[in-house]
């Protein structure tokens, strides 16, 4: 008997950028962070790159990239965020893979998934093919080799979904169990039934598909997959390996597999600690001599199909109406209630509307560059992943036969985009939820936005009256927003940013950080030509050419703009395309003139008149923008504030410290103001270069002497940073004794003070040093010379201060 586990995570984030910016904007539904891609990460697919396995008082026993160890799959969407956003977790999870191919005799541990998570059987043909070819593609250029398996999004499947996948050359899938139909041995003719997740799933099974082709499936357990998503399993590790080990029959002869698959956001982000709980569950399995830890490439090649399966054609993992929940008010929701979901039907009747609609547009656009404009969307990928200049241009001129002028090449990245985004407008996440008007349905109507949008360029097409009308008909559950249509109009209104917007953003700018010669805004530059700004009192007005120009349609254009800041959140802001040089030049002097001689009623009702583009707010920006500015006055007004609270301060110190020796009460007006004093002053010596720990002793020794409160949040956070960024310091100059003493120092003192320190970035460092400079920390704790002495106390202290120091990770060492 041969026992194999495999665990399988689908890591998975709707694609949210604005796609007008390709930028992510502020999301308050994840607050404190920016945006939940952030929140998630932080939750889960960091941590689970740099898993603790903890021993006795809670001290680190080994540190294990759960990655490496498991099967898993990342959307890829979510990994090109990640590549900008977190390229250290990026980086461990390619990593991952590489290290997984040394435990699996060669085989990967990371799946391919199709492009951006559409509901293939719900997809047309063109589509499908896309969807896949971008998957592999996507896959092949993050982890350096083909990919043998993909998962399907949702496993919303069907024979068509299979068979592209087989043609693009994927050797298996992973589907619920309750996806097979019936069963039988290779080379018998009779077939039995499988239903309701009666499958045995612990073989792969052989698909044959119509074409000829066939594709290798795994049906994974279903009960312990849902008690690992759903009924606390994640609460113990020893118990999570225990259920995969007890799941084999008590007797069979050859190998078995037992696999499951959840969502990868259960190991962290549903369930707190669930990455810790993954990790001690596979250092259990990898001690126990009766089981062995697989990936499902590896369990293939070593246990070629003995069964040929018939899935339930059209069926997924989260539907019980098969691929309903997508396209009907089938009854599968989130939340228990009255709602209904009547507008998933017209909301994907619209979407399929436009995609046909435009795709009209696009066959008869591209036939200027090549007859075969399906084939430049399947490698357009190619751009996508790479959109330098040169990839661009090399790309083009390939399907174009000739090299384009630049506007060409704007236009046919205008249809392209146009294609792109209308894959976007078919993520599953926005019929997966039971409002139309929530973030996710909002989402993929701004990428439907964004395709009428470029089609009116290309072409001067508008669609947009033909899709709100089918739109009209979805209804909402908020009288707020009555049916999709509406939703629509108000997403479309916060979400549009073309070149005058991203100008007026940079005059913004400049009136914050001063005017730079270059600047970059999500996925636009900007370049100054001209620039004037006068100043009268706390009144500023900037006129200004810009040249604006975007990477993604290398569209370019030259804006007119002006700022006029009157303090605070007084701004009026206006733009407009430039005409000439002389228009230009005439609409500096009128307004300069009229800002100097201090008529600002006039200058007022002049500036609209000059530009056709007039924005009275701030809060006109785009969110990212609009926050930057509320921070930049916030600093601006603690800076007045705080100067004003330190000469308070300077004067009721010396009466704090009577009042303390005498027992007398501070007075509450006092103690507000030196608390607020300190705390501020203890961020900024741990921000200050070079640190100095006798200073932040010094203010922690008065805030504990006044029982004063801390700013927990902040302080913790400046520790935490200032702490990680000493350990890489050290890694950078291994022998150097005083950054460890200072860490030391630091540790020492803040520990002393209720905060919860965030050290996984300095305990990450600290264990990779240990593991690769076993040499190095040999000789150091061997104490052979003076210069050894301080090195070694400090390293020993600094590892017990990080809860690292112990005797499992030094095993082998002379300790």
């Amino acid at each position: 008997m041969k026992k194999f586990i495999c665990i399988h995570g689908h890591f998975y984030q709707p694609p949210r950028e604005n796609p007008w910016l390709e930028d992510i904007e502020i999301q308050e539904s994840a607050s404190p962070y920016a945006n939940w891609n952030e929140r998630i990460n932080e939750e889960c697919y960091a941590p689970n790159a740099a898993s603790r396995v903890l021993g006795p008082h809670g001290h680190i026993v080994d540190i294990v990239n759960n990655y490496a160890k498991i099967s898993f799959n990342f959307g890829p969407t979510l990994l090109s965020w990640m590549e900008k956003a977190d390229p250290e977790t990026y980086a461990l999870i390619q990593d991952s893979d590489r290290l997984s191919r040394g435990r699996f005799s060669g085989h990967g541990s990371a799946m391919a998934q199709s492009y951006n998570h559409m509901i293939m059987p719900l997809a047309n043909a063109r589509d499908r093919r896309t969807q896949v070819l971008w998957g592999v593609k996507d896959f092949e250029h993050r982890f350096g080799r083909l990919p043998e398996g993909m998962w399907i999004p949702e496993t919303a499947v069907n024979m068509e979904v299979l068979d592209v996948m087989a043609e693009a050359g994927i050797a298996f899938t992973v589907l619920a169990p309750h996806q097979a139909r019936s069963v039988r041995k290779i080379g018998e003719k009779t077939w039995a039934a499988v239903a309701n997740g009666s499958v045995d799933t612990q073989f792969p099974y052989i698909c044959r598909l119509p074409s000829g082709r066939q594709i290798a499936v795994f049906f994974y357990d279903g009960p312990v997959s849902h008690d690992v998503a759903f009924s606390g399993l994640l609460r113990n590790g020893e118990a999570f390996a225990g259920r995969l080990a007890q799941s084999f029959p008590p007797e069979f002869a050859g190998s078995r597999l037992t696999h499951i698959a959840t969502d990868g956001e259960s190991y962290g982000h549903h369930h707190r600690f669930g990455n810790m709980a993954l990790t001690y569950c596979l250092h259990v399995l990898e001690k126990d001599e009766h089981v062995s830890l697989t990936v499902y490439g590896e369990y293939l090649a070593k246990n070629p199909p003995q069964y040929e399966v018939q899935i339930v054609e059209n069926s997924s993992w989260s539907c019980a109406h098969g691929v309903e929940r997508w396209r009907a008010d089938c009854g599968c929701r989130i939340a228990a209630g009255p709602l209904h979901q009547k507008w998933r039907e017209p909301l994907r009747k619209s979407l399929d509307w436009l995609r046909d609609s435009v795709a009209l547009v696009y066959e008869a656009q591209w036939k200027t560059y090549s007859s075969d404009p399906w084939r430049a969307r399947d490698e357009y990928i190619e751009v996508i992943l790479d959109r330098s200049p040169d990839r661009v241009s090399r790309f083009l001129s390939r399907h174009a036969g000739r090299d384009l002028p630049p506007h060409e090449q704007t236009h046919a990245l205008k249809l392209l985009e146009m294609q792109r985004n209308a894959m976007l407008m078919y993520t599953s996440c926005g019929w997966f939820f039971d409002e139309i008007s929530g973030i996710e349905s909002t989402q993929i109507l701004r990428y439907a936005a964004r395709v009428i949008h470029l089609t009116r360029e290309v072409s001067g097409q508008d669609f947009e009256p033909g899709f709100l009308k089918i739109l009209k008909t979805a209804p909402s559950n908020l009288p707020e927003y009555d049916n999709g249509a509406v939703v629509y109009e108000r997403s479309l209104r916060s979400s549009v940013v073309d070149a005058q917007d991203v100008a007026v953003h940079y005059g913004v700018a400049a009136v914050r950080d001063g005017c730079q010669e270059t600047q970059s805004f999500a996925c636009f530059d900007v370049r100054r030509e001209k620039f004037q700004s006068f100043e009268k009192g706390k009144d500023r007005l900037l006129i200004g050419l810009a040249h604006v120009s975007t990477n993604i349609t290398r569209e370019q254009a030259r804006v007119d703009f002006v700022v006029l800041h009157l303090g605070n959140f007084d701004f009026l802001l206006a733009s407009r395309p430039h005409l000439n040089e002389e228009a230009f030049d005439e609409a500096c002097r009128a307004l300069r003139e009229m800002f100097l001689a201090g008529d600002l009623e006039g200058l007022r009702a002049r500036i609209p008149s000059l530009f056709e583009r007039c924005r009275g707010s701030v809060w006109d920006l785009w969110k990212s923008e609009q926050q930057s500015v509320l921070a930049w006055i916030i600093d601006d007004s603690l800076e007045i504030l705080e100067s004003s609270l330190q000469g308070i301060y300077d004067r009721i110190h010396p009466l704090l410290e009577a009042k303390h020796n005498i027992s007398y009460p501070v007075p509450k007006a006092f103690a507000m103001i030196a608390e607020y004093t300190l705390n501020r002053d203890l961020i900024r010596v741990l921000e200050k270069d070079p640190l100095e720990p006798q200073a932040l002793e010094r203010i922690v020794k008065l805030l504990k002497q006044w029982s004063f409160g801390r700013d927990r949040e902040t302080v913790s956070l400046a520790a935490s940073h200032r702490i990680a960024h000493l350990a890489e310091m050290f890694v950078r100059a291994p022998e150097n004794a005083g950054i460890l003493l200072t860490m030391r120092e630091i540790l020492r003192i803040l520990n002393s003070l209720p905060l919860v320190m965030d050290l996984w970035k300095a305990q990450n460092v600290y264990f990779v040093f240990c593991r690769k400079q076993r040499d190095l920390i040999n000789r150091k704790l061997r104490r052979e010379t003076d210069e050894d002495l301080p090195w070694a106390e400090a390293f020993e202290d600094v590892g017990y201060g990080l809860k690292i120091w112990n005797p499992e990770i030094f095993k082998g060492m002379d300790i």
